[in-house]
């Protein structure tokens, strides 16, 4: 019998990591549903996109895979650009150091033994894993574990923007937490500050999320500024999302910007609206649900093959891709029940329907594959590596 570590270990060794090419060239149409589909033109263009914004304005991107958890995705992005990646639990982080990213930072502290020691056996075995720390104590014992592997862990502080839900508070604590790092922890390598504001990221309507998004991060500035002022050098400034990407620039805080959905995008952030639109389409949506019209048993209902397994609900309820005048409604973990208002198209069963996802990252988390397609067709499978990785 394995001991729990084994049991971990073995179970990562077993993880499907790069694409399965297919054979021969498959139809959309005949996709076994549901299937979580990618159109690789938007999804490429959303790529280029958000690089190409953030090289000319001088900043880096570190693309928080926690959204897509595919290693095929993440080496997309550092292709393109991405100077790193991020992902939010360290079991997300060993499938993607297994996969061969070379820059990964872990954005969630640690504060147990079982996961300083297990990001510490990471960090020995792949030189680019790094972590955030929020206390002295995670500080310390990442030094000592450090010592004791010869080697040195890269560490950014997190900073609380507020949200009380991790971090540090702003301001002295930062900078007294970076002098720990410096002075007492000599295994350590302060690579720089994270502020995430997650709260601020689907604040609707432009000038409102704007504002508060520089209200909260105003802080953060007053904090780098006790660190210009004790002449102690900030290598990095990471944080931000897809929801502050033009923003950022104008702020002149981070460095970097830890984006995640605007590769794939949902109504969550499509429905914040833009700087000059009602709707957020910077980055066009290249993620849908295929799910196939499976029972009509009223004339104005049909039900499809897509529900709670299939799509996370936590905020609002699906819409289809191309077809107007009709309701989605959950009908429970297996089914959808569609309330056919007034159509734009007859919905016939054996109909194969695109779902535009009401959250991404969640609704990603339910699957094990991705289907990338161009034109119709798919060429290749592509495995969701550290889907579940939630430890």
């Amino acid at each position: 019998m394995p001991s729990l570590s084994e049991f971990i270990a073995a179970n990562r060794r077993a993880v499907q990591l790069d694409p399965i090419e297919l054979s021969e060239p498959v139809p959309l149409e005949e996709l076994h549903t549901p299937a979580l589909t990618i159109d690789l033109d938007i999804f490429e263009s959303n790529l280029a996109r958000m690089q190409n914004h953030l090289s000319s304005h001088g900043l880096g991107l570190r693309a928080h895979t926690k959204m897509h958890k595919c290693p095929v995705i993440a080496h997309k992005q550092v292709a393109q650009g991405a100077l790193g990646v991020c992902a939010a639990k360290v079991s997300e982080a060993e499938i993607m150091a297994d996969a061969g990213v070379a820059d990964i930072l872990v954005t969630s502290p640690l504060a147990s033994e079982e996961k300083y020691v297990r990001f510490a056996d990471l960090a020995a075995a792949h030189a680019g894993a790094k972590v955030v720390v929020d206390s002295t104590g995670a500080a310390s014992r990442l030094d000592e574990l450090a010592r004791e592997r010869g080697i040195r862990i890269g560490v950014f502080i997190d900073i609380d923007p507020g949200m009380g839900r991790t971090g540090i508070e702003a301001g002295e604590p930062v900078l007294e937490l970076a002098r720990h790092c410096l002075d007492n922890c000599q295994h350590l390598r302060f690579c720089g500050l994270q502020m995430y504001a997650g709260n601020c990221m689907h604040t609707e309507g432009f000038e409102n999320r704007k504002a508060k998004y520089e209200k909260v991060m105003s802080k953060g500035i007053a904090t780098r500024e006790l660190f210009e002022n004790a002449g102690i050098d900030i290598p990095a400034f990471s944080g931000g999302g897809t929801g502050t990407y033009d923003i950022e620039p104008g702020l002149g805080l981070m460095t970097e910007l830890q984006a995640g959905s605007y590769a794939f995008m949902d109504i969550e952030y499509r429905d914040i609206g833009s700087s000059s639109a009602e709707r957020f389409e910077d980055f066009p949506v290249s993620l849908f649900l295929l799910c196939t019209a499976i029972s009509q048993p009223q004339s104005r209902l049909i039900t499809v093959d897509a529900g709670f397994k299939s799509l996370a609900s936590d905020k609002m309820a699906p819409q289809f891709r191309d077809v107007e005048g009709v309701i989605f409604h959950w009908g429970g973990d297996e089914h959808g029940i569609v309330q056919l208002d007034n159509p734009s198209r007859m919905l016939n069963l054996g109909d194969k329907l695109p779902l535009v996802t009401p959250h991404c990252d969640p609704t990603a988390n339910l699957h094990d594959f991705y289907y990338p397609y161009r034109d119709g067709m798919v060429t290749e499978i592509w495995p969701i590596s550290a889907r579940g990785c939630s430890h």
